[in-house]
């Protein structure tokens, strides 16, 4: 291991990037420290902890914390990740939004992004309003509002500052994946949820220690997030490789290249991040509403991350985005032509519209399974967790994220390894 953190460190670019990526981590977690000025911050998180429930705590995890703090970056990076759902569904049915992105190559990708970020703004200014706006409606148990400016100054305040804390996360995470290692807005998440697993180990020892939970039920805890882990690393590296040969017998290529590889799960972490995000952001606006509304109430109390109609859907649109995201990573007409120019066939598999249909084909299935075996890993464990009691920090969806996005980063040194011709972290027998 120290030889390959050696190795690592005599790399002049990948060091520069390891070190970008961790300053810029590093001002993050300084940001969800700082609170918005006007609102009494241990009054929130108290009021959070009693009344806030499951919805609470799955968004307080992607925020890293910061919305139990109230700080500057209190939304996180989810409504960048929602406005990135709309603009991928937009450009799936809309014409000229397909074109721009497919056919407009770098100005097409780069006004799609564009877009992007509009919709974030305008996402992060409604959800702040909305969040400051029912701030202003919270009383303490002795009556006392929780903030000390006046109403209208507070919502004004509140939402200039949250919106731009959003918008300068999602530069952030812009700046890490063109300069640093791995997916900026990934690894955002995977560093609020890393920051908060050391308080849930202590809480759980508190918990332990007065006896709330037992031994047993905290060895049964621990044995799942072992399988829980081992179950993400297994689909995660799984692929399957479909061999070719090449026409042209002049052609030189190594063994090991004859083969095209399939992951079993091609959408990584990302299916699981869109389904969150897609029950979260009906589930925060209700929670608005929810005093004065009974209908609003339902749809917080059915969207709850410990409701079996919130299971359902989130198995529903684990499957789902998993075939979605797929089709745009992966265009077997692209792969069948590249096949075709470069001389190389399937064997057994005519070129062309078969090669085509053959590779959907397997993709199908391939996603189909990758897709039920991920979902069945982000509801197991919180299944578990509702019926044994177990903090909900050991989540099947934190423990998704941190080893999805950790596995894709350790790919991405190894490739810089690869390249120097150092040994990398995994090897492959």
């Amino acid at each position: 291991m120290i030889e390959k953190i050696i190795n690592i460190l005599e790399i002049k670019e990948l060091r520069s990037r390891i070190a970008f990526t961790l300053i810029i981590l590093a001002v993050y977690r300084l940001g969800t420290h700082i609170p918005v000025p006007g609102v009494n911050s241990e009054m929130l998180m108290h009021y959070f902890n009693s009344a806030g429930g499951a919805l609470f705590n799955i968004y307080n995890l992607f925020s890293g914390g910061a919305l139990g703090r109230f700080s500057v970056f209190a939304l996180g990076v989810m409504p960048y990740i929602s406005a990135s759902i709309i603009m991928q569904l937009l450009t799936a049915v809309i014409p000229t939004l397909e074109r721009l992105q497919k056919e407009e190559g770098d100005y097409g990708r780069w006004k799609i992004s564009q877009y992007t970020r509009y919709l974030t703004i305008a996402i992060a200014s409604f959800q702040s309003l909305g969040l400051s706006i029912w701030l202003t409606t919270l009383k303490t148990e002795s009556g006392a509002s929780l903030i000390s400016l006046s109403p209208f100054t507070f919502v004004i305040l509140t939402t200039v500052i949250v919106t731009t804390g959003t918008v300068l996360l999602m530069w952030l995470g812009e700046k890490i994946t063109e300069f640093g290692i791995g997916n900026g807005i990934s690894m955002i998440i995977l560093s609020g949820i890393v920051a908060g697993i050391v308080p849930a180990i202590l809480r759980t020892y508190e918990l332990v220690k007065v006896g709330v939970i037992s031994i047993l039920l905290l060895t049964v805890a621990l044995v799942i997030i072992v399988a829980v882990i081992a179950g993400i690393v297994y689909i995660q590296e799984a692929e399957r490789r479909i061999p070719i040969q090449y026409a042209r017998r002049n052609i030189m290529i190594s063994q090991s290249a004859s083969y095209l590889p399939f992951k079993l799960n091609p959408s990584g972490v990302i299916p699981i991040i869109f389904a969150v995000a897609i029950l979260m952001f009906p589930a925060t606006i209700a929670q608005f509403f929810a005093n004065k509304s009974e209908i609003a109430r339902m749809i917080v109390d059915y969207l709850s991350p410990q409701s079996y109609v919130y299971f359902g859907l989130y198995v529903a649109l684990i499957i789902f985005f998993a075939y979605f995201y797929t089709a745009i990573l992966i265009n077997p007409v692209d792969i069948a032509d590249n096949l075709r120019r470069s001389g190389a066939f399937i064997p057994g598999v005519r070129s062309g519209s078969q090669t085509v249909e053959y590779i959907n084909y397997i993709l199908t299935r391939l996603v189909f399974a990758g897709s039920i075996f991920l979902a069945l890993i982000a509801i197991l464990p919180m299944l578990l967790i509702k019926w044994l009691n177990v903090p909900f920090y050991f989540g099947g969806t934190s423990a998704l994220i941190v080893v999805v996005v950790a596995l894709d980063t350790i790919h991405q040194i190894e490739a810089y390894l690869a390249m120097k011709k150092y040994e990398g972290f995994l090897r492959r027998f």
